[in-house]
Parts: structure tokens; C-alpha cells; sequence
């Protein structure tokens, strides 16, 4: 399994999943351009790369803004002349209750999750066009294969991206381009963290008291760490997993098994 010399495009590459990924990939021999809107968050990362041994370019970027993707998209095809892979990691969450007064955070979260992955594949899409070659990873959830109480936008949009993927990955197959979605369960970050915190808030519990009893829920009794969300990734990235595309993987703990399809 390699990604040697490839050319990766990692957005929201400053924190999280999102950093872990850039870091594997690298790691594995990839050169990684990480974006995300956060300067001193995407230096810190860019730094560990580097150390690393790893070549690294970061541009700072907001998904939502079709011009900020193309300066990105233009900055690394300068740079390396091509890009190889994308992992659309951008995110956001949030509570929006259906009784929520505003709808800003709702239109925010889809605008991040959903629309921001479709300017990142439609710009990078031409540079992987005629090549035989590309990687396109969609970072879902497993709330984009269930539905929790209270975080409407966020199921919608992994449920959105897991249509996305499914339709993208058929339309680009004869491209010799694979089309794959990542299904997290909760990992510890700081979005996991924000969403611990809130719905603890909600259930009138300290969050130390809704994380176990979250951790209690995945059978396997532990959260995922971002290592093992990232190693999925470099998989689907490589020559090696060419026959698989249009799939949601979960990386779940087995919180899904018991579910049909």
C-alpha cells in the first residue's frame, strides 16, 4: 500500500481527522497541501508534517467560497502540477432543533459539509480528469447513516454525503477516479468534544457523564482514534483499493451492525 509522490489535497487539515489524515498520508510518502480557515492551526500542522520528513503546503481557505478553493486548487497545481487525491474533511456541526429561531446555523453546517465538497471535487476535478488516476474521499459519519434527536443540519448533510459519493463515484468510474465515503463514529476532537458538551448541557449532565455514556453505546467501548480513521483513508487513497468506489465505510466500533443495508 502506497501513496508515494501522489498529490493530496486535505481540507479542514489544521485539527482533528483532518490533521491525523494529512499526517498518514505523508507519512506514506504523499506530498499534502492541508487548507482550512485558521492560519495558526494549519501552521502548527504543516510544522508537524515537516518535521516528519513530510512535504507540506498550506493554504489558508474557506470551502464555502468558490474563489478562496480555486486559489487553493491553483496554488498546489503550481506547486506539484497535479493533484491526486482530495479528502473533502472540511466540517461543521452544531445543535439545530427544529424549534430553533434561526436558521443561519442550519444553512451553515450544509454550506460547509455538503457545499463545500462539491466546489472542492468540481475544481479539483479537471486536474485528476485524463490522468487514470485519482482518489476522492467524502468524510461523512455515522449520523449519516442514523438520525439523532436535535442535530438536524449535521445528519442532513452526512446523509448528504453519502449520496454525493454514491452519484459522483459513477459519474467519474470510467476515469479510472474512486469515489469513497468515511463513516466516523465519535473520535476524540474538538467537534466531538463540542458535541459531547452540548448535549450534556441539553440532558442537564456533566459532559464527563454523557461521554461514558456514549462511550457505553459503541460496542466495542472506546471511541475510535483519529489513527485508525486516517489508515482507512491512505488505504482507499492507494493502487490497492482501485476496485472499490461509490462506498460508505464505517469505522464505527459496531455501532452500525445491527442496522439493514
Amino acid at each position: 500500500m502506497t501513496v508515494q509522490d501522489r498529490i493530496a489535497l486535505v481540507t479542514g487539515g489544521g485539527t482533528g481527522i483532518g490533521r491525523g489524515i494529512a499526517l498518514a498520508l505523508a507519512a506514506q510518502g504523499a506530498k499534502v497541501a492541508i487548507c482550512g480557515r485558521h492560519k495558526e492551526k494549519l501552521d502548527d500542522a504543516a510544522h508537524a508534517i515537516y518535521a516528519g520528513g513530510g512535504e507540506v503546503l498550506a493554504v489558508p481557505a474557506d470551502v464555502t467560497r468558490r474563489p478562496e478553493v480555486e486559489v487553493v486548487v491553483d496554488t498546489v497545481v503550481r506547486r506539484w502540477g497535479q493533484i491526486d487525491i482530495l479528502v473533502n474533511n472540511a466540517g461543521a456541526s452544531g445543535r439545530t432543533p427544529i424549534d430553533d429561531p434561526d436558521d443561519q446555523r442550519w444553512l451553515g453546517i450544509l454550506d460547509v459539509n455538503l457545499t463545500g465538497s462539491y466546489l472542492c471535487a468540481k475544481l479539483v476535478f479537471p486536474h485528476m480528469k485524463g490522468t487514470g488516476y485519482g482518489r476522492i474521499i467524502n468524510m461523512s459519519s455515522v449520523l449519516g447513516r442514523f438520525g439523532v434527536p436535535g442535530y438536524l443540519a449535521y445528519c442532513t448533510a452526512k446523509h448528504g454525503i453519502l449520496g454525493f459519493t454514491k452519484a459522483l463515484a459513477l459519474e467519474v468510474a470510467e476515469l479510472g477516479i474512486t469515489v469513497n465515503a468515511v463513516c466516523p463514529t465519535w473520535v476524540d476532537t474538538a467537534m466531538a468534544r463540542q458535541g459531547i458538551e452540548e448535549t450534556a448541557a441539553r440532558l442537564g449532565i456533566p459532559p464527563e457523564m454523557f461521554r461514558e455514556q456514549a462511550i457505553a453505546a459503541i460496542p466495542i467501548k472506546r471511541m475510535a482514534s483519529v489513527e485508525e480513521v486516517a489508515s482507512l483513508v491512505v488505504y482507499l487513497c492507494s493502487p490497492e483499493a482501485a476496485a472499490i468506489t461509490g462506498q460508505a465505510i464505517n469505522v464505527c466500533g459496531g455501532a452500525t451492525a445491527g442496522m439493514a443495508g
